[in-house]
């Protein structure tokens, strides 16, 4: 049975950013996964994924955004692929609504650099939307957007030149504690042994770690890219040059996101709903996009974008793993000290994909990291986990 100092179980965005951490600190990585690197059966596809820093889920991220965003630099420069545009963020609501005013705190709380707008000032910047004229919106220029596909694929190719062993199209079967506090993992081509165990399952969570009963919802959401009216508005203004990614729900209408025309107007301008996903199995998911699903999101996506009235250049599904409070879990496994693991990213994790990395080598190494993650504690009343 070949050994080695840490198994990683799945290499999409958060597995494939932990073995290139823990390979360039010199440990002995084998990385194990089920699909090809940058496949679009997970979480990880469909080409663009927002970066931000007023983060309106909770002001206690920003530390780690700020930490996340110095590793996409990095990863950029260490791969030589093209990976972060900032091309700005706005987030925009009724006065009260969780996105708006959640930003506004988490900018002011941290200092951060923003701008607050009204509805006048919104159109005037941005003619392509037509906010309620009720709406607030706080725009931050540091804001924009990742590569998914080829982010991963940039983990991988970086952890295999710092000697990372990683093997694609290899499902894993099962993992199990030794006696001897290390583990082992059995594949249909073999069994592995390793001290250290980071599992980082994505949609396949609850059969990966069934022994915790995580109270986690796998849900089929859809994203779609229509095309623009650029008779009523300049095909300029829907680019990345003029326009920023974005937010918004306002009276609680549905919190939709999206970003501007990242690959040119044959590509389109894609959006969703952040959160009209229903459950499904990740490997029985319905990849076929109804009519009335696009229906829906034309209805939901012309109250703030009027001009949005072309035809659909394309729709795709991915899977959402939501936790109840939509927080990360993130930690020592609370069963096992010898592993690591990272899930229910309930949507809005990719962006800090560097910095659980980090962590994750952290915790693999050290047994604990000076990033502050007891917001996504394994253990913490909202999962309600078995511990020892």
């Amino acid at each position: 049975m070949q050994h080695h100092d840490v198994i990683v179980l799945g290499l999409g965005s958060m597995g494939g950013a932990a073995a290139n951490e823990l390979a360039g600190r010199g440990l002995d990585v084998l990385g194990l996964e089920a699909f090809t690197p940058g496949h679009d059966q997970g979480s990880a596809h469909g080409g663009s994924r927002i970066v931000r820093q007023s983060y309106f889920e909770s002001p206690e991220y920003v530390p780690l955004l700020r930490r996340a965003y110095e590793g996409w630099h990095r990863l950029e420069a260490e791969s030589g692929r093209d990976l972060l545009t900032l091309c700005g963020g706005i987030y925009l609501g009724d006065p009260d609504s969780p996105t708006y005013a959640g930003s506004r705190l988490a900018a002011e709380e941290h200092g951060l650099d923003h701008e607050v707008l009204d509805a006048t000032e919104i159109r005037r910047r941005f003619p392509t939307m037509a906010p309620a004229d009720d709406a607030m919106g706080l725009y931050e220029s540091a804001a924009g957007y990742v590569r998914p596909e080829e982010t991963v694929i940039a983990n991988a190719e970086v952890a295999a030149r710092h000697g990372a062993t990683l093997r694609f199209g290899e499902r894993v079967q099962r993992w199990s504690a030794t006696p001897g506090g290390g583990v082992e993992v059995v594949t249909p081509e073999g069994t592995y042994g390793a001290d250290r165990l980071v599992v980082t399952p994505g949609a396949w969570a609850p059969q990966m770690l069934p022994e915790l009963e995580l109270p986690l919802s796998v849900e089929r959401m859809v994203f779609y890219w229509f095309t623009p009216d650029f008779d009523a508005v300049p095909v300029e203004r829907w680019s990345q040059e003029q326009h920023p990614v974005y937010i918004e729900e306002t009276h609680g209408n549905g919190q939709i996101y999206g970003f501007p025309m990242t690959d040119g107007p044959a590509g389109g301008f894609k959006l969703g709903y952040f959160h009209l996903g229903s459950p499904t199995d990740p490997d029985a998911v319905d990849r076929v996009v109804r009519s009335d699903e696009t229906a829906e999101m034309r209805r939901r996506a012309l109250e703030l974008f009027p001009h949005l009235t072309g035809p659909v250049v394309q729709a795709k599904t991915c899977l959402y793993t939501v936790a109840p409070d939509e927080h990360f879990v993130i930690g020592t496994h609370p069963l096992h000290d010898q592993v690591a693991i990272a899930c229910g990213f309930s949507g809005h994790g990719f962006k800090f994909v560097p910095v659980v990395g980090e962590i994750l080598a952290d915790l693999t190494t050290d047994g604990a990291t000076d990033s502050p993650i007891g917001l996504f504690d394994p253990r913490r009343p909202a999962l309600s986990v078995p511990t020892l």
